[in-house]
């Protein structure tokens, strides 16, 4: 039983090296051109339908920019930015970025009841499941599933990716499907909640 705990400690973290490799130091040498959208430090986006990369979880944000290379992930206003990239420098950048504080937004204190009942509840009718399931209580998200941290996230970019989701428009990696399966399930108003309530979760 202690070989079998100690197996299991070990490949823990052994998955928590392979994943936590960036040095953040590094990736900010390379992260100027990303603050032309993102903010400084991916704090504080030009645009609500930017996202904030700042403390949204290291392996979350390395395997996004893989698939955003790769052309896995389509996103016009990165095409050809992250070209030339090695799989080190890529791993800098999600370290720099998930090193800073996500800065909380402010959300509709009119949808934050609703929204609220939907992430830590989901709707049993319909069958969304609860958001924090995967996202955590708190929306910091569970870095070794890969799973981003939700709280603070602009409100308009997070009911963008619903409704890509929705759509089959974001339809890359591991837990796509999952996603896919729960936005085909949320109205329009509730994406438009749910999206409210994490803007201003912390």
């Amino acid at each position: 039983m202690k070989k079998l705990i100690a197996g299991v400690v070990l490949g823990v973290g052994l998955t928590t090296m392979a994943h936590g490799a960036g040095d953040p130091q590094a990736g900010e040498q390379n992260a100027a051109v990303c603050a032309g959208c993102h903010g400084q430090g991916g704090q504080k986006p030009v645009m609500g339908a930017y996202p904030k990369l700042s403390g949204l979880g290291e392996k979350y944000l390395y395997d996004q920019l893989v698939a955003i290379q790769s052309g896995e992930r389509a996103i016009a206003e990165m095409t050809g930015l992250l070209d030339g990239k090695s799989e080190q420098e890529l791993q800098d950048l999600a370290a720099y970025f998930n090193s800073n504080e996500m800065v909380v937004s402010q959300a509709d204190p009119e949808l934050v009841e609703q929204g609220a009942a939907l992430y830590r509840g989901g709707n049993l009718a319909s069958g969304v499941p609860a958001c924090a399931g995967c996202h955590n209580p708190q929306g910091k998200g569970n870095e070794p599933g890969g799973y981003p941290a939700l709280g603070g996230q602009n409100a308009e970019y997070v009911a963008k990716q619903l409704k890509a989701y929705r759509a089959g428009e974001r339809n890359n990696g591991a837990s796509a499907a999952i996603m896919m399966d729960v936005a085909a399930k949320l109205t329009d108003a509730e994406i438009e909640a749910v999206a409210n309530y994490v803007s201003g979760l912390n």
